[in-house]
């Protein structure tokens, strides 16, 4: 993928490609957003199970290996690794946000101490690395992250995890609005389906973040 020309909306069809990208990692955050147990779970039926497996495959063979490796060079390049996971504070999550509290898909009661709201094994946050506990979908918006980002100096932010068109998308966006150069990598993220992934990653992409490789991100930090 030449992330210079690939993941264009109509709105950037034609536009001239972007710049060079070079990454201070001493200003640059690695935003690693709702890894967590309950979305890796088993659903309720052998037909949901069947629906949700090219998800899971993704998840278990591409995604989480993916950002297991770069958080490893992350922290090996001194790159700040950030941690979001949807947790609520209260057992009833009377504290959530009101998406969080609708019928369907997006209904969710995570209390924070919950084995289902952690974050898996194979992405554990380090000893020294801050985790936020958010009850929206933007890990900007119902958090400290924006005054934490600017107190350690954080002007980049690369951004993996799930879902794609999801949390991922509102926490981009709100990263944008707030003048962080935003990142997305592609094969470090996922949604239920790839055409949603790729769906919306034609849409944030060039106006809210570049999506990039995994490759491009290490090349961009030497």
């Amino acid at each position: 993928m030449n992330w210079k020309t690939a993941y264009r909306s109509f709105y950037y069809a034609n536009a001239d490609e972007p710049d060079d990208i070079h990454l201070d990692p001493s200003s640059t955050a690695l935003l690693v957003i709702d890894v967590q147990n309950t979305y890796l779970s088993p659903k309720d039926t052998a037909e949901e199970n069947q629906r949700w497996k090219p998800f899971f495959d993704r998840m278990r063979h591409t995604v989480i290996p993916n950002i297991a490796n770069l958080i490893a060079e992350c922290r090996q390049r001194k790159v700040e690794v950030i941690h979001a996971r949807i947790a609520c504070s209260t057992r009833d999550g009377r504290d959530r946000s009101l998406s969080q509290k609708k019928p369907g898909f997006n209904y969710l009661l995570l209390p924070k101490d919950s084995t289902e709201s952690q974050i898996v094994d194979e992405l554990a946050p380090g000893p020294d690395e801050i985790t936020v506990l958010k009850a929206t979908d933007s890990a900007l918006t119902g958090t400290n992250l924006r005054l934490v980002l600017h107190n350690m100096g954080i002007k980049n932010v690369i951004c993996v995890g799930i879902f794609t068109d999801q949390c991922v998308s509102s926490t981009v966006r709100s990263l944008a609005d707030e003048s962080f150069g935003v990142l997305v990598v592609d094969e470090c993220c996922a949604a239920a389906a790839m055409d949603l992934h790729e769906r919306e990653l034609d849409i944030i992409n060039m106006i809210y973040c570049h999506v990039v490789s995994q490759s491009d991100v290490l090349s961009f930090l030497d």
